[in-house]
């Protein structure tokens, strides 16, 4: 966990060393701001449902920024070298990185924590769904994070990092179309497989352990394959 812990803290400290921290959260800010806005007047019913449902397509593109450069550029600055020499293994370098990102991910809902007090002042409004959407919104993000990094993990390239790492989130959230437009059982594997379809309960206030679980095996997996794709390189 230490050694987690120093990549970490360097890792988050590069965020707030550059632009790319202020900005995001800045437009994560402005857009949750306008989605509440225009919701509140067209509605005028307290709850945050529908910022909910904007904001679960604002992160599909706020995820490949936060982490586009993750792994791409130690590998383009050849600090990768520096290090795969020092006493850290890979797994500690790519989740103290997921971390890094996560950790600025949590801010930026965290900062929104405004608008439900907000509705409090208005109205009565249902925290329940309030919670399990910052939930839903944690973990869709944590998922399309971990995909991220693993895209980083692929090239040393900036722009092919992110675009692929986009494709990658855009192609795992088509799965709810797919649902729609396949027959029978495959249909009902593709809506298994949707990070989108996941997120639904979550907005109606429903918790189930079952998608929680969906959207950790998710995080896994990309950290595991970044985790295998870093290790390759490391000997090669």
């Amino acid at each position: 966990m230490r050694k987690v812990g120093v990549i970490y803290r360097r890792e988050l400290a590069s965020y707030f060393r550059s632009p790319i921290a202020y900005v995001v959260i800045a437009a994560f800010l402005s857009l949750t701001g306008y989605f509440f806005s225009v919701t509140l007047f067209a509605t005028r019913l307290a709850e945050m449902r529908f910022t909910f449902a904007n904001l679960s397509t604002a992160v599909l593109f706020i995820a490949p920024i936060l982490t586009v450069k993750a792994l791409v550029d130690e590998r383009r600055s050849g600090t990768d070298e520096l290090l795969f020499t020092a006493p850290l293994s890979v797994p500690a370098i790519v989740v103290g990185k997921y971390l890094a990102a996560v950790t600025i991910y949590g801010l930026m809902l965290l900062v929104t924590g405004i608008f439900p007090a907000v509705l409090a002042q208005l109205g009565d409004p249902d925290f329940g769904p309030v919670i399990s959407g910052y939930l839903g919104l944690l973990l869709l993000g944590s998922a399309l994070l971990a995909a991220g990094i693993f895209a980083s993990s692929l090239t040393h390239d900036t722009m092919v990092a992110g675009m692929v790492g986009f494709v990658m989130m855009l192609f795992l959230w088509s799965f709810s179309w797919l649902s729609n437009a396949l027959p029978g059982r495959w249909g009902e594997m593709a809506a298994r497989l949707a990070l989108l379809e996941r997120f639904e309960p979550f907005l109606r206030g429903v918790v189930d352990t079952v998608d929680i679980l969906f959207y950790l095996s998710c995080v896994f997996v990309f950290l595991f394959l970044a985790v295998r794709v870093v290790d390759r390189r490391r000997w090669s």
